[in-house]
């Protein structure tokens, strides 16, 4: 019997403790690990942001769930790992040993590496679902005397979706309260230019998204390297493609949403040999650490290359569809192992992305992610918006279900197959 245990809870975790159950029998004992006892849909918190979702919408308990499935459950935060002992010490003072580890954390949200930046500074975030309450909190200030907004992403950010989101929703959203008239709206980006993406661009993302942004009179400066935040006023510098200065900024704002930088949780990053310098898990095309191949990991705590190198750093996203393959790869290695054979499966690098706008929406397909691509497709429309709203109702469904299946791969590439033969 092995004893393999789940780090992280989040849209890998939940869905890997699931894979792994029906993949290896009741014979062998799983075990999730959280910080917090609630599941939370990260792609709905633009929506919770303006007040279109609250997070009784967006979350559920992990408990309930996973032992109905006959999978353990501890809420609680690890402080330490212990790589060559197989331990793992917990904020309450207990310790877990295991025979595999699972790292699906997630990232850490590196707010203090821009003065004065995140919700205990002077702007807000859409990372989590308390960020999200927080940013709602606020908007709703904000509208009863409106005034400039900044939206965007701080240099070494990776995640450039929901910046975009963010920045349309909330157009939207004034458009309907008749008040947009009164806000300014900027987007302040470390992307070398509009639809990069982290990606080096998807199809004409840059032209489409360009037209998005005028058509709804929200200014942008990219390549810009943010370099503190004071109340009510940003500071940075925007670069030229070769890295210097072209224009300092202080922009002034009344509300402001920007996107941090991501590294690795601390008690992730501080094992030696395990990860990169940022403290992302390295791992091979298995899934797991070279160092330790007992460690296995998925999602946005992995380490991956960017794309290119770009004047103000970036990092490469790793999108839904990708970390579900990479969850299915990593439970059958596992399984394998179990077997006493060599691990042979692998993840995708393939980007498939479903985006809200707020009255439309825009889906890319990227394969693989790194050009050149097989496939490179960045498309607009309303279905996209309709789609992520059904998605949404899906995932959150099947988490409550428990079920194996690829979640990603039968829901959003229908959608696409279908919008594509139209």
């Amino acid at each position: 019997m092995a004893d393999i245990v789940i780090l992280g809870a989040g849209t890998g975790g939940m869905p890997c403790a699931y894979e792994m159950r029906e993949a290896l029998g009741k014979e062998h004992t799983i075990t999730v690990i959280n910080a917090s006892e609630s599941f939370q849909f990260v792609p709905s918190n633009p929506w919770v942001a303006v007040g279109w979702r609250t997070a009784k919408d967006t979350t559920l308990p992990i408990r309930p769930y996973l032992e109905k499935k006959g999978i353990q459950f501890i809420a609680d935060t690890v402080t330490a790992i212990d790589a060559k002992a197989n331990s793992l010490s917990l904020a309450g003072g207990t310790t877990v040993d295991y025979d595999y580890l699972v790292i699906t954390t997630g990232p850490k949200l590196s707010f203090e590496e821009v003065e004065g930046s995140g919700p205990d500074g002077h702007t807000l975030s859409v990372c989590t679902i308390g960020h999200a309450e927080r940013a709602w909190d606020a908007y709703q200030e904000f509208v009863k005397n409106p005034g400039p907004i900044v939206v965007g992403a701080m240099p070494f950010a990776s995640c450039f979706g929901p910046a975009y989101e963010f920045a349309f929703i909330l157009d939207t959203d004034l458009c309907k309260r008749g008040i947009r008239d009164k806000v300014p709206m900027t987007f302040v980006t470390s992307e070398p230019y509009i639809g990069h993406l982290g990606l080096g661009g998807v199809g004409d993302s840059r032209g489409m998204l360009e037209s998005e942004l005028r058509s709804r009179h929200i200014k942008w400066v990219t390549n810009a390297k943010v370099s503190r935040v004071e109340a009510g006023k940003m500071i940075f510098d925007e670069l030229n493609d070769e890295g210097e200065v072209k224009k300092a900024h202080e922009l002034e704002f009344s509300y402001s949403m920007m996107l941090p930088a991501f590294k690795g949780v601390d008690a992730v990053a501080n094992v030696e040999g395990l990860c990169n310098p940022r403290g992302f898990v390295i791992i091979d095309d298995n899934q797991r650490n070279p160092t330790y191949p007992n460690i296995y990991s998925a999602g946005v705590c992995v380490a991956i290359p960017p794309v290119e190198a770009t004047p103000v750093p970036s990092g490469a996203p790793k999108t839904g569809y990708m970390i579900e393959t990479m969850v299915t790869a990593l439970v059958q290695n596992i399984k394998q192992e179990l077997s006493g054979q060599q691990p042979t499966h692998t993840g995708t690098w393939n980007a498939i992305c479903l985006a809200d706008m707020g009255d439309t929406g825009a889906a890319f397909v990227a394969c693989p992610q790194i050009p050149p691509r097989n496939v490179s497709w960045f498309k607009k429309g309303k279905w996209v918006h309709l789609a992520k709203i059904a998605f949404e109702k899906y995932f959150i469904r099947k988490m409550k279900k428990g079920t194996s299946e690829p979640i990603y791969e039968k829901y959003i590439l229908k959608a696409l197959k279908i919008e594509k033969l139209k």
